[in-house]
């Protein structure tokens, strides 16, 4: 890692892990990835279904607290990323 970057660990939940075939990853950014929403635009540039993080519906935490899309991010910080939740 260079000063021109950040660590961020990512998790997918539910459905989300299963489309994307990963639960987990630790990815390094550049200072560039200020949002959440910088995050899941250089996501979505790895192919479709990656593209599902763009959806409205889909949620985020950063640090284990439900977010924005607009929340910064910080170096070590934990990005998880799950569907909307049902209940019956």
């Amino acid at each position: 890692m260079t000063a021109s970057e950040k660590t961020l660990s990512i998790l997918y939940f539910a459905s989300l892990g299963e489309t994307l075939r990963t639960n987990s990853e630790t990815l390094a950014v550049d200072n560039s990835v200020v949002s959440v929403s910088d995050l899941i635009a250089l996501l979505a540039l790895r192919g479709e279904n990656w593209q599902l993080l763009q959806d409205k519906t889909t949620k985020c935490a950063v640090n284990q607290t439900i977010a924005s899309k607009d929340q910064p991010l910080n170096h070590n910080d934990e990005v998880a990323f799950f569907p909307p939740v049902t209940g019956g």
